[in-house]
């Protein structure tokens, strides 16, 4: 049967062209869903500009939080340690009474203490911060802040 084979080529093709055009729609859909089975909100344009809104605001509070000072007392404020967000100390009190020429590893004690409490204190603002920025995502990918 000439004429029947022609007519089962035919319904072939219009089954693949369909096919075809099915598989062309989930794959614009895909790349509307970020070009992921199953979807992805938003695109990948979208996810990108998220980024680097991100990236500029922690650049902000970066600068921000390097502006600051934090200052820490120890032996009930006999010393004084000023830091800043740069982690650097910019400044150190040592009150007279806290001067005992016989007790001088009493008073590297107090400045040590100091020092650390006011680095603590830069640390902890430090990743509230960033934690509140990045919506507690942790510290993403071995990133410390």
């Amino acid at each position: 049967m000439p004429g029947g084979n022609k007519k089962y080529q035919k319904q072939v093709k219009i089954e693949i062209n369909r096919k075809n055009e099915k598989n062309m729609q989930e794959e614009r859909i895909m790349a509307k869903r970020g070009g992921f089975p199953g979807g992805m909100p938003g695109n990948m344009t979208n996810l990108m500009k998220q980024a680097q809104r991100m990236q500029r605001q922690m650049e902000e509070k970066t600068k921000e939080l390097e502006e600051k000072q934090y200052t820490a007392t120890a032996g009930g404020g006999a010393v004084s340690v000023t830091v800043s967000g740069k982690k650097e100390v910019v400044a150190v009190k040592i009150s007279p009474e806290a001067v005992d020429p016989d007790d001088v590893e009493m008073l590297e004690d107090l400045i040590v203490a100091a020092t650390n409490e006011a680095f603590h204190q830069m640390e902890a603002e430090s990743s509230a911060v960033m934690s509140e920025l990045t919506g507690g995502l942790g510290n993403l990918g071995g990133l410390s802040f």
